[in-house]
């Protein structure tokens, strides 16, 4: 058979600029003009991450990339989630540097070039872009609520990493692509802070540079974030904080089973104050509303990569609630055997609703999810 000679290979990529996207149609062409502009000299590629955008940013992506081999699009369906988006765009380059950088224009891409400089010169590992450095950084980009949640994840990310990081949250950054591929298995998909995870996941602290920007104020488009975000964080933290031994996933799991406890000890509470229930009664219907809480909070925030919607929404409310039946059962049991000992409502209720949450995870993850 005669020879095929194979296309020549392109010149080797300095740097990948991944850009995770959900509703950022109108800012597709701008960021991709306003890296030309900055990245003069750079050999680069833009991976634009997009899950499924209902405004078709995937298809605008597209188009460009159609004529333009610097551009290239990862269309996800079925999954969500900004980390989960870093993660498969860094592990789909093979440039040395990685960026990333928001599609929303409110990070510096100006600062691109510095950051790319300091990581070619072997001055650092991971260079992150920071909001904190200087006084005014937060001032034109986040609302004054906003603005103080940032802070607080700021300070609670450092005190978890016990680093000297400014701004351990941040989504602007440029790392060693290595960095990200040798942790990638322990790194969380949900969530938005995978600056922290990354930096938190290594075996060995990277050194770390940080340049400072201020935060731009939005022009197109909606910030996603949302109080679920805050949830999945603290979560991460304390995920963290046990060395991987409690997933993202679990921590969330257990939080909602708290709130759980809680509703349960409410209804428990107001029930005995009406006093036209037995214990036993008010012990079953105080665990079926609290069943139903944590269900629903579930769905909505523990299991949001995967919720359950439309008719899926009650039919497996009904499966949570027929494999959780025995938990129902072992709560009520313990709960019985608990108040033959100690005196009260509260720690009889307590213990048995204990008793139903862990059940409850275990079946859950398994079966409902």
């Amino acid at each position: 058979m005669p020879h095929t000679q194979m296309p020549k290979a392109k010149a080797g990529l300095d740097l990948s600029i991944v850009v995770p996207t959900f509703n950022e149609r109108g800012n597709v062409e701008r960021l991709i003009a306003a890296l030309e502009v900055a990245l003069q000299g750079i050999a680069w590629q833009v991976i634009f991450v997009d899950d499924d955008s209902p405004d078709g940013t995937a298809a605008a992506v597209k188009s460009i990339a159609a004529t333009d081999s610097r551009v290239q699009c990862l269309h996800r369906v079925g999954r969500r989630g900004l980390a989960g988006a870093v993660i498969e765009g860094a592990m789909a380059s093979a440039a040395p540097f990685v960026a990333v950088i928001d599609g929303d224009m409110q990070h510096d891409e100006t600062l691109l070039p510095a950051m790319f400089a300091a990581l070619r010169a072997d001055r650092a590992d991971l260079v992150i872009g920071s909001r904190f450095l200087q006084a005014d950084g937060l001032d034109k980009g986040l609302s004054a609520i906003r603005q103080m949640g940032s802070r607080a994840a700021a300070w609670l990310g450092r005190k978890a990493l016990r680093a000297e990081v400014s701004d351990p949250v941040s989504g602007f950054f440029m790392i060693r692509r290595t960095l990200i591929e040798q942790v990638a298995q322990k790194l969380s998909t949900d969530g938005f802070k995978v600056l922290f995870d990354i930096i938190a996941s290594q075996a060995t602290p990277p050194r770390i540079l940080e340049l400072s920007y201020a935060f731009r104020e939005r022009e197109v488009g909606e910030s996603k974030l949302d109080s679920r975000v805050v949830v999945e964080y603290a979560g991460l933290v304390l995920g963290k904080l046990t060395n991987d031994l409690l997933s993202v996933r679990t921590v969330l799991f257990g939080l909602v089973g708290a709130s759980g406890i809680l509703v349960h000890l409410s209804v428990l509470n107001l029930l005995k104050l009406g006093g036209h229930n037995s214990f036993e009664q008010a012990q079953i219907l105080a665990a079926l509303v609290a069943m139903t809480s944590n269900y629903f909070i579930n769905n909505a925030l523990t299991y949001r990569d995967r919720r359950h919607k439309g008719w899926r929404l009650m039919s497996g409310y009904l499966q949570f609630c027929l494999v959780c039946s025995v938990g129902l059962a072992a709560n009520f049991a313990v709960a019985d055997l608990v108040r033959t000992y100690v005196p009260g409502w509260i720690a009889a209720g307590t213990a048995g609703a204990a008793v139903g949450a862990i059940w409850n995870y275990v079946i859950s993850t398994i079966t409902v999810w």
